[in-house]
């Protein structure tokens, strides 16, 4: 019944498949010309076990710093593009894809035997104007990812909105590295239509 009254109060559910279906080959593809760079250890080591780190495409205006760089800042006002997604030409096309205001997006890397402790991000909801959209990249059938309890299977290529809002956890337990591509955006009136396409 909690359940039920919990869903009520949101207009959106917990996980939708967006109407998107991007070319997983040319995804890795742009994924394996970045992977030589320097990826950046998660930010907050509390939440995660193993290897957790990001590669930023697009992060707050004036940011230098590694950290910064990966940092999806709620107080950030303005985005600018970075050089790995200037290196990047199909992953600049499927932002694009996205007629929405784009804050951070992030290339994120769990590793095999790596595992994301369950925590909530306490402002990422539609309902309240943030949606992090999920791209994988590269993934396997023994990642696990937990959303409210109950697992969101997504394939490489497919675009998923997320509450994470909610308490989420994930567990890579395969042989091959998870890679998303993590997206950050307003929601104006296109993603709402979009929301509510796939809902």
């Amino acid at each position: 019944m909690l359940d039920v009254l919990q869903q009520s109060a949101h207009s959106y559910a917990d996980r939708l498949c967006l109407p998107f279906s991007f070319d997983p080959a040319q995804l890795r593809a742009d994924l394996e010309r970045l992977e030589r760079d320097a990826w950046t250890r998660h930010y907050v080591p509390q939440n995660y076990e193993g290897d957790w780190s990001v590669l930023p495409l697009r992060f707050a205006k004036g940011a230098t710093h590694p950290i910064k760089m990966i940092y999806a800042d709620p107080t950030a006002t303005e985005f600018v593009d970075g050089p790995n997604l200037a290196a990047s030409a199909y992953l600049t096309a499927v932002l694009a894809s996205f007629k929405c205001p784009m804050h951070a997006a992030r290339l994120m890397r769990l590793t095999p035997g790596s595992v994301i402790k369950e925590h909530n991000d306490h402002d990422l909801a539609a309902d309240w104007g943030k949606a992090r959209i999920h791209i994988p990249i590269t993934t396997n059938p023994d990642v696990e990812f937990m959303l409210n309890g109950i697992p969101v299977a997504m394939a490489p290529g497919s675009a998923w909105y997320l509450r994470l809002a909610d308490p989420h956890r994930v567990a890579n337990r395969g042989t091959e590295d998870r890679v998303h591509l993590v997206i950050d955006c307003e929601v104006n009136d296109w993603l709402a239509d979009m929301l509510r396409a796939a809902a």
